[in-house]
């Protein structure tokens, strides 16, 4: 009966150091990798458009700001001039006329 136990024991252990083996090699801890050439343009490229992000929000910032100042101008010059026609008298509506006319076409039949 213990010669069967030790025999399982020893294969459980046997199959489980192969398994440990084999992660081991797969996963090749003493190769080095050479940096990819991509990632360093990518993180480039990133650095570049970051830049490009911060000019375009100077850029959008001081547009708005502008935008602002005309806008609050304009609507002050509306509001002066509707003030301006809510004082001056405004001509009465017209009158509603209700007319019938005959047809404007003539068709005959031969």
């Amino acid at each position: 009966m213990t010669d069967r136990a030790v025999r399982l024991y020893a294969a459980t252990i046997a199959v489980l150091v192969f398994f440990v083996t084999w992660a081991a090699v797969a996963a090749n801890p003493w190769a080095t990798t050479k940096p990819d050439p991509r990632l360093a343009a990518l993180a480039k490229r990133e650095q570049q458009l970051r830049a490009d992000a911060k000019l375009v929000k100077l850029v959008v910032d001081r547009r708005f700001a502008t935008y602002k100042a005309t806008l609050a101008q304009r609507q002050t010059q509306n509001a002066s001039v509707t003030r301006t026609l809510a004082i001056a008298p405004s001509a009465p509506a017209p009158a509603v006329r209700v007319v019938n006319l005959p047809p404007l076409t003539i068709t005959k039949t031969s």
